[in-house]
């Protein structure tokens, strides 16, 4: 089975405008409002490809009411603590000249309520996949990733972490079977700027001898590299296209690693090239890639 968390979700109001001016009334011709957060966007990629998963973590108030309805439409299971006080946050994401993003912090989460949500990790098996993804909320301790691997490590189960530099740093000693760093955020681990794909491959190795297994490194436009446990690596083009929303692209593209690996038995290459299509047919669409476009996009880059 695989399993999602999601500490921090969000309910996103993402709005278009054919200009921004800070002060004044501003006009969209574009609303949506989405479910979001990290591995949320996972859980569903992962339904529209034809994998089930549960997605877990906090919600709370209306806004949570409301990712829990979307996800139920999306047929997406779902498991989360609920929270007596407060409100999921709300992200407002403004797209006109420029991008600009408004997120909300999020509710109180208390220890008895963390616990909660470790006991429900505590029910995973040997063979279960585990995706710890984005950002921890301030009433979280800043080293709630480190705590869950550290209490799940020795059971076999195949943790992905998906999350800023302090966090996957910090959790590579638990030798995660993935993670998913970009290419900006990979130099910034190590204090350098990466303009080569050989810096990339130089730096990746870095964090394998760190503890990583395997590191899949997104590179935007211009596409992505995999470094594998057995000291293979991979490079993928990014697939032609127009970007119209990057939100999700990340996860998207771990969501589509999953689903090859799953589908090809464990091998590394098939689940490269098909988290390459799905982060990117996420990226082409407005909403987060759906089967279809994923094999479109993948008879381009194989």
């Amino acid at each position: 089975m695989i399993y999602t968390v999601t500490f921090n979700p969000s309910l996103d109001y993402i709005v278009r405008l054919d200009s921004f001016t800070a002060g004044e009334i501003n006009r969209v011709n574009y609303e949506q409002v989405l479910g979001g957060g990290k591995g949320i966007n996972v859980s569903i990629v992962l339904g529209n490809l034809g994998h089930e998963s549960t997605a877990l973590g906090f919600t709370a108030g209306f806004t949570g009411e409301e990712i829990k309805r979307q996800l139920d439409g999306f047929g997406v299971k779902h498991d989360f603590v609920h929270l007596p006080e407060g409100f999921t946050r709300i992200n407002v994401k403004v797209k006109a000249e420029k991008e600009t993003e408004i997120n909300g912090q999020g509710p109180d989460i208390s220890e008895a309520k963390r616990e909660e949500l470790f006991a429900k990790l505590d029910k995973l098996t040997e063979g279960d996949t585990l995706v710890l993804a984005g950002s921890i909320p301030k009433t979280l301790p800043d080293d709630i990733y480190e705590k869950i691997m550290a209490r799940l490590e020795g059971r076999g189960i195949r943790i992905i972490v998906d999350a800023e530099k302090k966090l996957l740093l910090n959790v590579l000693k638990y030798h995660p079977f993935l993670i998913k760093p970009n290419n900006h955020e990979l130099g910034d681990m190590f204090g350098v700027k990466l303009t080569t794909d050989e810096e990339i491959i130089t730096y990746a190795k870095k964090l394998q001898e760190k503890g990583a297994q395997n590191v899949l490194i997104s590179m935007a436009g211009d596409g992505a590299i995999l470094l594998t446990a057995d000291g293979q690596h991979y490079k993928s083009p990014a697939p032609k296209g127009k970007l119209i929303n990057s939100v999700g692209a990340g996860d998207s593209m771990v969501a589509g690693f999953i689903t090859g690996y799953t589908e090809s038995q464990g091998d590394f290459k098939t689940a490269f090239h098909m988290g390459v299509a799905t982060g990117s047919a996420s990226a082409f669409s407005e909403n987060l890639a759906t089967r279809p476009e994923v094999e479109a996009l993948l008879k381009t880059i194989i």
